[in-house]
């Protein structure tokens, strides 16, 4: 969970803009989040396919530093 404000510690996934198989591009919108404070579009920090989503949709109170996804190359595998 990305840390999206001087306080956060925590926020709710509200959904996946890309599923597992999909491509993603660096800043392109990967998912959104909502903090006590707003809902935010978040952007994936690398290009990729999305391997493996570990967080669903419609989790609350993820810890901020939680990992949400695994991103790699198509066809990869997301145990390593």
């Amino acid at each position: 969970m990305p840390k999206l404000q001087p306080l956060m510690e925590q926020g709710s996934l509200i959904c996946w803009r890309k599923q597992v198989g999909e491509h993603v591009k660096e800043g392109e919108f990967l998912l959104e989040v909502e903090t006590e404070k707003a809902a935010v579009e978040v952007e994936s920090t690398v290009s990729g396919a999305v391997l493996e989503i570990l967080v669903p949709a419609g989790e609350e109170d993820v810890a901020v530093g939680t990992p949400l996804v695994v991103i790699g190359d198509a066809g990869e595998s997301a145990c390593k």
